[in-house]
């Protein structure tokens, strides 16, 4: 068994910084919003401190526990996402917000299963693949690939069902690249993202918001009051900016122009009130956390250390990328919270857990 060596350090404090500035974010974008919504001004800023310290005593738990004590619990972890996503779906235990059931409320508490899946999933597959490769068939359509993809297409249909196609494509993208470093045929992925498209293109332009979300993506000044509306806030908000920002507090876009501020479209408000430095400063510190992750992975001592890592880096940099690409105009809008910045308790308790694995592995490389 490897010696165990001292963790690295640069995880836990990239990771704190982008906590605290978005709790000082969440503050400056919600205050109003909160004020006028729920009588206090404090609201989402207290309930996020809550919530940051929670995920930092996870992380500092995951911290302390044997990464590869995790393997015998894969299954658990699987059936576990299943259950939740299944009791979304149910009349007294989900939540239905604007149309979408992706909470569950247990009692006052509520949280999004889908985003505890994502860690699940990562663990889960992590396992099976060692143990896939373990048995030499991890190169075999039946026996090795094919039970990879059914656990994962009962897990993207449950996420779909709700419907959350946002989560559904990092779990997909994660999964690829999992398969793909286990050394799985590259016949086999192909086939699955073609197979895919004909899926995909259903559940965008099958469904109404979904379509008008990808065509005002095209060109959102054909309809800047409706489905063009966020993302012209968003350039408004980044424009406003300039180099050095308006200043904390000083943003104008987040008071009621700009949808969701305080969680989808944080970076804007990040934009607006700290400018180009601001923005390139969240960048760098997700860019840091990211190479570091790789580097863990990839000195890894074990496999199931290398997928797990590489998985929890992958989910982090995918989901990041989706939510800065959507803010600058570069994707098509899509409700994905900035990771360890944007307001939600259950995204940043798990980002926290996620950490806490992550620099537990690095303190084994």
């Amino acid at each position: 068994m490897p010696k165990k060596r001292s963790f690295d350090p640069i995880i836990p404090v990239c990771t704190l910084i982008l906590v605290s500035l978005g709790i000082v974010m969440i503050y400056s974008a919600s205050a109003i919003t909160a004020a006028k919504n729920f009588g206090d001004p404090y609201f989402f800023l207290k309930r996020q401190i809550v919530f940051a310290g929670l995920g930092t005593i996870l992380m500092l738990v995951a911290m302390r526990i044997d990464y590869r004590k995790l393997f015998p619990y894969r299954n658990i972890a699987y059936l576990v996402c299943i259950g939740l996503l299944v009791a979304v779906m149910l009349p007294h235990l989900g939540k239905e917000v604007s149309g979408a059931r992706r909470w569950l409320m247990l009692g006052p508490i509520s949280f999004q299963p889908s985003e505890l899946a994502k860690l699940g999933m990562v663990l889960f597959f992590a396992g099976f693949l060692v143990k896939k490769e373990k048995e030499g068939k991890l190169k075999d359509f039946t026996f090795g690939y094919l039970p990879n993809l059914l656990a994962l297409s009962l897990v993207l249909i449950l996420i779909l069902m709700q419907p959350d196609l946002g989560n559904a494509l990092v779990i997909l993208s994660v999964a690829l690249f999992l398969f793909y470093v286990a050394g799985v045929r590259l016949w086999f992925l192909f086939i699955t993202i073609i197979a895919s498209f004909p899926l995909l293109y259903s559940a965008i332009f099958n469904v109404g918001y979904r379509k008008r979300r990808i065509l005002s993506f095209l060109d959102p000044w054909t309809d800047p009051t409706d489905s063009g509306f966020q993302i012209i806030q968003s350039f408004l908000a980044l424009g406003n900016g300039g180099v050095w920002g308006q200043g904390l507090g000083n943003g104008k876009q987040k008071l009621f122009y700009l949808p969701e501020a305080h969680t989808d479209f944080i970076f804007s408000v990040i934009g607006e009130e700290l400018g180009l430095v601001g923005t390139v400063a969240v960048v760098l510190f997700l860019t840091i956390l990211i190479i570091r992750g790789v580097r863990i992975a990839l000195r890894a001592p074990d496999s199931f250390g290398m997928y797990l890592a590489f998985g929890i880096v992958l989910t982090v940099a995918i989901q990041a990328t989706i939510n800065i690409g959507v803010s600058l105009g570069l994707l098509p809008t899509k409700g994905l919270p900035l990771p360890f910045i944007s307001s939600g308790g259950t995204a940043l308790c798990t980002w926290l857990l996620c950490m806490g694995i992550l620099i537990n592995i690095s303190e084994h490389t």
